[in-house]
């Protein structure tokens, strides 16, 4: 197998996802940089590889691959050691569920072309964003509560596993922070979200670790 290639960019929050999954799973690859500030994601080079203009894109094999929760999917089946999704039917719908209300309820809507669609007043912007952060935190916390009820109990999102959950709720928690999101309302969260920060895969993955962040 040929080293993967990781288009990317350092605050991107579902190249932040697929990076935590890489280097969870211990899969080495290659990054490359895409500057979304320059409208690098726009070029006709790069839609070729991603049609929709958005990072991250993986290749792998020789074929190209986007949409970070279908890239999570396929690393799963592709290096199922290090698993990210729990052994049962059950239990790997309910961490789906978890992964679904990130990926469709809350970060689509603060991507910088809708809220720009939304408002051209900035404060207007991070309003909208801060309020769908909001909801779906609070689904979120909710479910890790009735999860808890039936005996799911750990440090991460689902039980003593870091799992697929973490893996997107680390992006959204940053991304909710830098926002400005009071997040002393959702303990579970915030406890999935630190105990997750503590592992080296999440320390690799972080948008700071990376090297086109800018400097300081």
């Amino acid at each position: 197998m040929t080293v993967p290639i990781l288009h990317t960019y350092w605050r991107s929050s579902c190249s932040y996802r697929v990076r935590i999954a890489l280097h969870h799973k211990r899969v080495a690859f290659e990054p490359v940089f895409v500057d979304l500030l320059d409208g690098a994601q726009a070029s006709p080079e790069f839609r070729a590889r991603n049609p929709t203009g958005y990072v991250p894109a993986l290749e792998l094999d020789g074929r190209t691959y986007g949409e970070s929760i279908a890239i999570l999917e396929l690393l799963e089946e592709r290096f199922p050691e290090r698993p990210l999704l729990p052994s049962t039917p059950h239990d790997r719908a309910r961490v789906r569920a978890l992964v679904q209300i990130v990926a469709s309820g809350i970060q689509p809507l603060q991507n910088l072309n809708v809220m720009r669609r939304v408002s051209a007043v900035r404060d207007e912007q991070v309003a909208f964003a801060v309020h769908y952060n909001e909801r779906g935190l609070h689904a979120i916390e909710d479910l890790l509560g009735s999860f808890e009820a039936e005996g799911i109990r750990g440090p991460f999102a689902y039980g003593g596993e870091f799992g697929m959950a973490d893996v997107v709720l680390v992006p959204q928690v940053y991304s909710a922070k830098r926002f400005g999101l009071d997040l002393g309302r959702f303990p579970r969260v915030s406890r999935a979200y630190e105990s997750s920060l503590a592992l080296d895969a999440v320390k690799r993955a972080a948008p700071e670790a990376q090297p086109d962040a800018p400097p300081g």
